[in-house]
């Protein structure tokens, strides 16, 4: 065999298994990934045809009925535990179709007619009455039942298993075993590449050598570094260039380190209980003053106490939540409180939690939040650009209603507090009985039509901020 042959040999040898490596893991990963799914199609029908034919014989829109449980129903209602009203799994089974259709249209006429098992159900959860929904059809009704004969015959069945048994388990997926051999071979691929490349360059060099071509050694130059390091050690203007440079390096890193001693600027700690603003003031658009009411009418802006969080955390208690801390988290709450969401009542030993403080300025510095929220809202609102549904917090704490959990937003320093007094305009909103005394006082300030700035009212003074 020729040389050229041997290289070419060699060449389509490494082409050969860089091939049947991608071949091999393309159909490794194909076998293991082909398992075979029910089509959403096919189960949906499925759970249709079981609602219609089994259980309590309900035909229903299922979907429709679902969307009006959700808006009716789920406030008080649970399918697999007591909340507010008894969990609804089986009541399809405990009543008669049409008397939870009369039941739902009007269920104080019910009571009061004395219905023996309207008037139970009326005692049982302390003589307080279910709304009525008049409203709602005959039909919509049935579709309600429909939704709830589902879910309540998907929590009686046990997950069917695989069809298959044996030969259904072993199809999950790529195993951990095929993973390393395939990680094995692809070693081993590697290493027979770079022997096969390091066989053609010596090949091509004997070819060359048999010409009579001459070939240089590989030979690499060694450097020596220390010799030119001892070099610039002896140059003076690289030596000079050097100190400088480090000084003024040291200078500024100096000086940005002090100028942002006790700046807590994006300081998020974490909380004892995990509070989503996003969730509360973003997708479900809770106004920041029915925890913060504090804000509008004083010095501090408040922190409310658990038993507001209760208002909704009675009923809401997490069970279904998207999130999987959910139901964790509203627990601490209960056990702070001493709360027993089976019964409802209240024990004797609460605790308070000890939330951390994100927003925090020193003692000397005095802010009222009134002052900025209520008086001068109009004014912040313009300065910062704040659209007609942003709460005015939005210009210090940042847009609250997309933090999964609240940071300190601005760098609240002495500097920025008065950057914002520079360049704030007053705007003389209508009903302002503060901006009528001080424009009324500060008439004489105005010249040639400009307007004024609250630092033109005294709002850099340093007794507006130190006591």
């Amino acid at each position: 065999m020729s040389h050229n042959s041997s290289i070419c040999f060699t060449r389509r040898l490494s082409g050969f298994a860089f091939s049947f490596f991608l071949l091999f893991t393309f159909f490794t990963y194909s076998a293991t990934a082909q398992e075979p799914q029910a089509p959403a199609s096919d189960t949906a029908a499925a759970m249709q045809d079981t609602v219609a034919t089994g259980g309590a014989s309900i035909a229903g829109d299922i979907a429709n009925g679902e969307t009006l449980f959700s808006s009716y129903c789920a406030a008080c209602h649970a399918l697999d535990r007591k909340i507010t009203g008894p969990a609804l799994a089986g009541v399809n089974q405990r009543h008669d179709q049409q008397w939870l259709i009369n039941w739902i249209h009007d269920s104080p006429g019910m009571v009061a007619s004395g219905d023996p098992a309207a008037v139970a159900i009326f005692e049982e959860y302390n003589q307080s009455p279910m709304p009525p929904f008049p409203q709602l059809s005959e039909g919509e009704v049935i579709d309600i039942l429909s939704y709830i004969e589902a879910e309540t015959q998907a929590l009686q069945q046990p997950a069917a298993p695989a069809a298959g048994g044996a030969e259904q388990a072993e199809d999950k997926g790529t195993s951990g075993i095929t993973v390393i051999g395939l990680l094995v071979l692809a070693a081993l691929l590697f290493l027979v590449t770079l022997v096969l490349n390091r066989t053609i360059g010596s090949l091509k060099r004997v070819i060359l050598k048999n010409q009579g071509v001459e070939v240089a050694p590989e030979v690499t130059a060694k450097k020596d570094y220390m010799g030119g390091l001892k070099k610039l050690a002896r140059n003076k203007k690289f030596i000079a260039v050097s100190i400088l440079v480090v000084l003024m390096a040291g200078s500024a890193l100096s000086w940005n380190v002090m100028w942002n001693v006790g700046v807590e600027q994006y300081y998020q700690p974490t909380q004892p209980i995990r509070f989503p603003h996003d969730l509360h003031a973003g997708a479900m658009e809770i106004d920041c003053r029915y925890c913060h009411g504090g804000a509008w009418k004083s010095k501090n802006a408040t922190i409310p106490s658990l038993s507001t969080c209760m208002n909704c955390h009675n009923v809401a208690n997490g069970q279904g939540s998207d999130s999987p801390t959910a139901e964790a988290e509203i627990a601490k709450i209960y056990k702070a409180l001493d709360y027993d969401p089976a019964t409802g009542e209240y024990g004797d030993n609460p605790e308070g939690v000890e939330w951390i403080r994100v927003h925090n300025l020193p003692d000397f510095a005095y802010f009222n939040h009134s002052q900025h929220v209520t008086v001068a809202e109009a004014s912040i609102r313009e300065a910062k650009g704040l659209k007609a549904d942003d709460p005015v917090c939005y210009a210090c704490h940042g847009p609250v209603a997309e933090m999964e959990e609240i940071y300190q937003f601005s760098p609240l320093t002495m500097k920025w507090c008065v950057d914002c007094h520079r360049e704030t305009e007053v705007i003389h909103a209508e009903d302002n009985a503060y901006y009528d005394k001080i424009l009324a006082a500060h008439e004489q300030m105005k010249k040639g039509g400009e307007g004024i700035s609250v630092a033109d009212l005294g709002g850099i003074e340093c007794a507006r901020c130190h006591y």
